[in-house]
């Protein structure tokens, strides 16, 4: 903290009035860039999610509405503005539009913005920013229905190995940490294998194969132990979701409920917060 604040001074006191300035500008506008630009990206998430539903292409197109599907003009697709705007209701037939496309576009704003602000804007950031997008993308489809889809995984973990192959970094205290990349995909690999043992003992009941290639991606992105703590993390919180939903009678002893959420909830838990989770998890379990 007090190596953050020396920085900051250095910063603001080492430069000439006009340098202080544009400093001060930059300071101030770049969140707001990051953010609008991630509303941005997660429209064009909605777009994917939707025309992967429908087996549609998302390179080629107008955007319509899915119920009367009249084209839809500009002013309809400002991100989070046009929802409020019209009030979560198409302008053409009246219908209802899914709260999803303004939580996908705020999620990944927010997202994009901790992650500029956890590291400043970089390769490792822009790379964090493309794999969130893919996170994001799993994270609704799965949950909306139950099955991560191949055509988002594969390209996911091919991104994530090229960049450890490039750059050997991964997620660690406030960031990214540099390592091995034998050791990255060893992480990955024992992930997998852990939630390949779990399928093959359940017969595929408890979870599936989608789930094996997910803590694959998992293992590629957060490295030893993270993965491990980001998987407890995604167990204990699948566990009190499920009692939750079982006590309010949403769902049954025997009903499904899709893991990828969870997972993708703890591995953006490991990301920015990895450090103090790590030392928590281990004065908690192991120190004691």
């Amino acid at each position: 903290m007090e190596n953050k604040k020396a920085g900051l001074a250095r910063f603001f006191v080492e430069v000439s009035p006009q340098q202080r300035y544009n400093r001060i500008m930059y300071l101030l506008f770049c969140p707001i860039v990051i953010f609008l630009f991630g509303l941005i990206v997660g429209s064009f998430l909605n777009c994917v999610i939707y025309r992967l539903e429908t087996g549609g292409s998302f390179l080629k197109g107008r955007s319509f509405c899915p119920h009367c599907k009249h084209k839809l003009a500009l002013q309809d697709l400002i991100p989070v503005f046009s929802f409020l705007f019209l009030r979560g209701k198409c302008r053409y037939c009246g219908q209802k539009i899914s709260p999803q496309y303004p939580l996908v576009e705020i999620a990944t704003a927010t997202l994009f913005l901790l992650m500029a602000e956890a590291k400043p804007l970089s390769i490792e950031t822009g790379f964090l920013m493309v794999i969130s997008c893919f996170l994001i993308v799993i994270f609704v489809y799965d949950l909306k229905h139950y099955i991560i889809p191949d055509k988002v995984i594969y390209p996911a973990i091919a991104i994530a190995l090229i960049f450890n192959y490039l750059s050997e970094a991964k997620v660690g205290d406030e960031g990214f940490a540099f390592v091995d990349l034998q050791f990255s995909i060893l992480s990955a690999i024992g992930a997998a294998a852990f939630f390949a043992a779990i399928v093959l003992v359940s017969r595929g009941k408890w979870m599936g194969i989608g789930d094996i290639k997910l803590a694959f991606l998992m293992g590629l992105i957060l490295g030893w132990p993270n993965i491990f703590v980001a998987l407890s993390l995604a167990f204990f919180i699948g566990a009190i979701m499920g009692i939750g939903l079982i006590i309010f009678g949403r769902k049954k002893m025997k009903s499904e409920i899709p893991l990828g959420p969870f997972l993708i909830t703890g591995t953006f838990l490991i990301m920015f917060f990895g450090n103090k989770i790590m030392s928590w998890y281990l004065n908690l379990f192991l120190l004691k």
